[in-house]
């Protein structure tokens, strides 16, 4: 089969990337590896020009952005969709894959099956961000669900909770979640464990709990203080306009009685990095507000680490609670310093719930299972 992927979050190095990334990369690769032709196509995000990009089988092309008031949705997707059309006549794809928005604009070729994996849109995460649906954004949502021929949700959670706000519209559809690169994630026992050293990834904003988890450092440092939280992921926009992390060390962190130094911010890193640092934690807390699936909890457990993740969303779908892992209340601050502070205080039993944890995601995270999973979906679409 020929898949090619619509986004412009493919990794580029030297760059950071958000999750969708990271996701279009495992799969691509494992369906490269299976012996399947993977094209990636966006917009370059990454810079002002147009590049093409082979990144061991996996054939990138980022177009150059075009950037024209009022009309850059339309001159950027009438770019794409040439640009597919170039690309079947040359090789014809057998599958196109995007994000919930990702079909609204584009030219559909005939023979092609197109699928939606459900990542998160901007419906489903409108409560967790306290906003209302933003007109534009809603039609194209919409329209793009009306032109896709079937679709495949990361969770059981992202798949009823986006029916709240969009149909499916009677179409094929799967819950496949998403694959860790565990060749990647993986105990690294030659790295020493910084005592007491927590450890959080993803975007800083607003929905990954940020402020919360901040917050309860407060009750941490009060019975702990010895603990240090260190936040590694790109930083995000505020409600007020402003940087996440600017908002968080100038208006949150001044409120607290904490040692302002016991708190992190890293950046972005790449993967490699990110899971020598995953080794290096004693804990790993993403207490997120709303989550499509989240693939930072199954990374941290895959490397044996004890994960202290959200109970809202998908969190029980990944973690049995006080069994494979532990899941607290994002929006209680108490509660997420409680459950930091025991798995700091019960280091053994800690130590057996992050094996029963890292042992229920080789078995369900297995990228080679889970890249079946979806082939097997798509061929049933193609036939």
């Amino acid at each position: 089969m020929h898949i090619c992927f619509i986004t412009n979050e493919y990794p580029k190095a030297g760059y950071p990337h958000g999750g969708v990334g990271t996701f279009v990369k495992t799969f691509a690769t494992d369906l490269v590896n299976a012996g399947h032709k993977v094209t990636v196509l966006g917009i370059n995000n990454y810079t002002n020009g147009e590049d093409v990009e082979n990144d061991k089988g996996i054939v990138v092309f980022r177009l150059r952005p075009k950037r024209i008031k009022g009309l850059t949705w339309y001159f950027n997707s009438k770019a794409i969709s040439a640009k597919l059309r170039q690309i079947h006549a040359k090789t014809a794809i057998d599958i196109i894959e995007t994000t919930e928005l990702g079909l609204a604009f584009i030219s559909k070729i005939k023979a092609v099956k197109y699928v939606i994996r459900l990542h998160g849109g901007h419906h489903f995460f409108a409560e967790s961000e306290q906003r209302g649906i933003n007109k534009w954004k809603g039609f194209q949502e919409k329209r793009s669900f009306k032109k896709t021929d079937a679709f495949i949700a990361v969770s059981k959670y992202v798949k009823s909770h986006t029916s709240k706000y969009l149909s499916y519209h009677n179409k094929p559809i799967a819950v496949i979640k998403n694959a860790i690169n565990l060749a990647v994630f993986k105990p690294k026992n030659e790295i020493k464990i910084i005592p007491n050293s927590l450890l959080f990834a993803g975007t800083i904003c607003e929905k990954k709990g940020v402020e919360q988890l901040v917050r309860a450092m407060e009750n941490v440092l009060e019975q702990k203080p010895e603990v240090n939280l260190y936040l590694f992921g790109r930083d995000w926009v505020h409600n007020n306009g402003k940087s996440y992390i600017d908002y968080i060390k100038n208006e949150v962190i001044p409120q607290l009685q904490v040692d302002h130094t016991k708190i992190h911010f890293m950046g972005s890193v790449p993967l490699e990095k990110l899971a020598k640092h995953y080794a290096s934690a004693e804990v790993c807390v993403f207490p997120s507000l709303m989550e499509t699936q989240g693939l930072v909890a199954p990374e941290a457990m895959a490397m044996g680490k004890l994960v202290v993740f959200s109970e809202l969303g998908p969190g029980p779908e990944t973690i049995s609670h006080q069994k494979t892992g532990l899941l607290c209340n994002p929006y209680e601050i108490d509660d997420i310093a409680e459950k930091i502070i025991w798995a700091l205080e019960h280091k053994d039993q800690s130590a057996l719930i992050a094996a029963a944890g890292q042992h229920y995601v080789l078995d369900h995270f297995d990228s080679n299972k889970l890249m079946n999973a979806n082939v097997s979906f798509y061929k049933r679409l193609l036939n």
